[in-house]
């Protein structure tokens, strides 16, 4: 089964239950694939459900599924007068397209026994059919063949009286096809095309979902809680800007530098941006705190946020806020939200809207929003390809619907903790060789520092270090605890230990998280599998194992 366990759309089902059916009547020598994407020649493709089954044949399987019938000559898919469908003419194109693939790969394949078959999975064989049909009576599979057990003999029956005399496969054959279809997604120029297709995907998705906006558009305190990558950061600006254009002081914050300086970065072109952006611990300093040590853990976590609250009295009222808008919320300690309420011109009703994400508690505080409404819940991960939405979305604790496009395998590259960022480093020369942009990448780490992030940040600082990440031209080198909120399209992901065990499980989270297309992850397997646990264990499965250079292991 390839993969293991496949992503269905959220459609009729049919696909998943003609997967189902051949799972469990075809023979274990039988190879079954789901969702093969085709490119050849500039032409793109996908098949629905692939068989190779040694000692009988290939077969292309185009599915179906809800109700449908047959009238004048032509297929109807729906109730009342239908959708009029070409289910054989899709099935030809995409086997076409397969047999111009195996020409470029494996001459002797693309002339085997390879046929075409339609599966109806939520329709039975209809007597006015016969006749009357554009497919042998073979290629059709249909519900009768799900329900009595008989799909792979159906399978076999059309390779052996629709085969065309050609020769079936045999088991290296079948092995041949395996390597072929498992790296027949686009080459590497085109998956950078991809990439920005999928990237455009993403950002319409999420445009889209700011109109729940309107909804809670007389909400005056409200936490918005979703998995990464449901578009949180975006609903926060968007948050922002509507109260700002409704005559309001706004503060916008958070807690990380990299986003605060994203938060500037894109309010800074507005007609009217808010009073204040950018990090919770710079309002205070703003306002005349006393500078602390960077060392000081004391002075970040309980002396300056207990003085904002201070300061906050004595503010005139034309400097407090109407409303505060917290983007990455759960990063706040719970000394510092009784401060944050004080720069309201009305602690008790004032606007009070936090975006958050308690499966990136990855620092640790344990503060609570004083919100006490039900959060509003997004399930949506709209920014990952549903490969790696599926990856990280195995850690959270509530379920995510992956809503993005269809992209390359997640890639794992086997390197000790040690030598994780010495095998990385190669990984990324390597992607730049496959055609990705620099300032397409991210390298991440877990634990130790890149020593080209702290070269740069003692280079330049802190704030030309994130103005060089959004400028997108170079290879980034961060880390994934300041990395929160923000993504590349690539993300080189060095798991080389965890300083705080106890919070490795959230930092993997967010590490595997931070890509938009393509994840790369390097170090030990077997410790990325023991914090990740079972649903990582499980989606790694289908990973693709490389090996340092990029060639699969």
């Amino acid at each position: 089964m390839i993969p293991r366990t496949p992503l269905f759309d959220a459609d009729s089902g049919g696909e998943e239950a003609v997967w189902r059916a051949l799972v469990e009547t075809l023979p274990d020598e039988a190879a079954l694939f789901a969702g093969v994407e085709l490119f050849s020649r500039g032409t793109e493709a996908e098949i629905d459900l692939l068989v190779a089954w040694p000692g009988r044949g290939i077969a292309v399987l185009e599915v179906k599924g809800g109700r449908i019938r047959r009238r004048d000559g032509e297929w109807l898919q729906g109730n009342t007068s239908g959708r009029v469908i070409n289910p054989v003419r899709q099935a030809n194109r995409t086997r076409h397209l397969l047999i111009d693939l195996l020409k470029t790969r494996d001459v002797a394949m693309a002339a085997s026994r390879i046929v075409t078959m339609v599966a109806f999975p939520h329709t039975y064989l209809q007597g006015e059919w016969r006749g009357s049909l554009d497919l042998h009576p073979s290629m059709l599979l249909t519900r009768s063949e799900l329900e009595g057990g008989t799909a792979a003999e159906q399978v076999e029956r059309a390779l052996w009286e629709a085969g065309g005399g050609r020769s079936p496969i045999d088991e290296q054959g079948r092995d041949d096809l395996i390597d072929i279809v498992d790296h027949a997604f686009p080459s590497h120029v085109e998956q950078v095309a991809l990439a920005a297709e999928h990237t455009d995907h993403a950002d319409r998705l999420t445009a889209e979902q700011a109109r729940m906006l309107d909804v809670l558009a007389h909400q005056q305190r409200m936490r918005i809680v979703g998995g990464a990558g449901t578009g949180k950061t975006y609903l926060a600006l968007q948050q922002a800007r509507r109260r700002v254009d409704a005559g309001e002081r706004v503060a916008l914050l958070c807690y990380s530098r990299g986003l605060g300086r994203y938060l500037e970065r894109m309010t800074a072109g507005w007609r009217r941006p808010p009073a204040y952006v950018g990090l919770f611990h710079d309002l205070p300093k703003r306002w005349g705190a006393e500078p602390g040590a960077d060392d000081d853990p004391d002075y970040w976590e309980r002396r300056l946020p207990l003085r904002l609250g201070e300061l906050a009295e004595t503010r005139p009222q034309e400097e407090l806020f109407d409303s505060v808008v917290v983007d990455e919320a759960q990063d706040f300690g719970e000394l510092w939200w009784p401060s944050l309420l004080k720069c309201l011109r009305d602690p008790e009703r004032g606007g009070l809207f936090a975006f958050m994400d308690d499966a990136q508690r990855v620092f640790p505080r344990n503060g609570q929003v004083p919100i006490e409404l039900a959060p509003f819940t997004l399930s949506g991960n709209l920014r990952s390809t549903r490969q790696i939405a599926q990856l990280f979305g195995s850690l959270a604790g509530s379920t995510t619907d992956p809503r993005g496009l269809n992209g390359p395998p997640v890639r794992l590259v086997e390197a000790s903790v040690d030598e994780a960022i010495e095998v990385a480093d190669e990984v990324v020369e390597s992607l730049l060789d496959e055609g990705w942009e620099p300032g397409h990448v991210a390298l991440l780490t877990t634990q130790r520092r890149h020593p080209a992030q702290v070269h740069d940040i003692e280079a330049v600082g802190h704030a030309a270090y994130w103005d060089n990440f959004f400028s997108g031209e170079d290879v980034f080198y961060g880390h994934v605890l300041g990395f929160k909120g923000l993504e590349r399209p690539v993300v080189v992901l060095v798991v080389n230990g965890f300083k705080q065990p106890e919070r490795a499980r959230e930092m993997l989270y967010t590490g595997l998280s931070r890509a938009r297309s393509l994840l790369v992850v390097v170090g030990p397997r077997e410790l990325v599998e023991t914090v990740g646990g079972d649903g990582v264990r499980h989606r790694l499965r289908s990973a693709e194992t490389m090996t340092t250079g990029g060639g699969a292991a």
